[in-house]
């Protein structure tokens, strides 16, 4: 009994005598155990991103995110309700809101400073900057893959908020409408440079038979009658009539193209393109356009 007495003193002697740095690492070991949150900085938020290919070449691509990169706006996110959408975007050759990209393809970044708790970026608080990433990445040499990653941190705190995936959304439809658009402007150039071709086709082939008739009948002397039957002939071959009771003048080869004007049935109209199914024409006025095979025939 006298043992055990002897060493609860001897422990409570050495409590009383415990320096006081030591019970504060005891307080510390305590929060540090049950309050984690206090004893290591939170992890960085990070956020998916948004990937798409797409059926173009890179130098297509690169054009159409360029475009959306220079467009001073941050799409599917805000700021306040009167104002629908966020400007001031800049686009800027690289930021620290990212971590540098080491993976393939060609980086891009678009960024909006004193963004107050912007919408569509989680828990988002107080002012910071947004940041929008665009990977341009070759797959083959007409698929072609972009990643988009968006991201708001704020000033003060750095507190890092990933974005909900709305403003990757909207940022990659901006990509699709611009590459869509590049790519039906291309589309309406071809065709018109085929347009013009055919036509200066037309028109030589045109001449040369006007030429080649002249000439025949110059040289034997044809009468009146025989020339006027063979540029009738001619005539036909080059020239139609609309058919009762008129047609609708196509901007394009396909029904669903803009209606130019209505041509009044028995419009003789000239046939500059031939194609299986629609002939490319000029009215008397000079005005070109498409018209189908079958609401076209031949002059009496």
């Amino acid at each position: 009994m006298k043992m055990i007495q002897r060493k609860f003193a001897i422990g409570r002697s050495r409590i009383a005598n415990r320096p006081a740095n030591s019970l504060a690492f005891l307080l510390f070991s305590w929060f540090f155990v049950h309050c984690p949150a206090l004893a290591s900085p939170p992890k960085e938020l990070t956020t998916p991103g948004l990937v798409r290919e797409f059926l173009a070449p890179i130098s297509d691509v690169r054009q159409a995110v360029l475009s959306v990169q220079k467009d001073h706006i941050i799409h599917g996110t805000l700021i306040f309700d009167k104002e629908p959408i966020l400007t001031g975007a800049q686009a800027v050759g690289s930021t620290s809101l990212f971590d540098p990209w080491t993976g393939p393809g060609e980086v891009y970044y678009k960024i909006r400073d004193q963004a107050i708790a912007p919408r569509h970026f989680l828990e988002s608080a107080d002012a910071g900057a947004i940041g929008v990433r665009y990977v341009i990445i070759p797959v083959t040499e007409d698929r072609t893959r972009v990643k988009v990653d968006a991201v708001y941190i704020e000033s003060a705190h750095k507190t890092v908020h990933p974005s909900d995936g709305t403003v990757e959304k909207n940022e990659m439809k901006e990509i699709k409408d611009a590459l869509d658009a590049l790519q039906q402007a291309a589309m309406d150039a071809a065709d018109a440079r085929r347009r013009e071709l055919s036509a200066e086709l037309v028109r030589q082939s045109y001449a040369r038979q006007r030429e080649d008739e002249s000439t025949r009948v110059s040289n034997a002397q044809a009468s009146e009658k025989e020339m006027e039957q063979e540029i009738t002939s001619l005539r036909h071959e080059l020239e139609r009539r609309v058919k009762a009771p008129g047609a609708d003048l196509k901007a394009a080869p396909f029904q669903s193209a803009a209606i130019l004007k209505t041509l009044p049935a028995y419009t003789e109209v000239v046939i500059l393109i031939v194609s299986p199914h629609w002939l490319g024409i000029e009215t008397p006025e000079g005005q070109r356009g498409w018209l189908p095979l079958e609401q076209l025939e031949p002059l009496p």
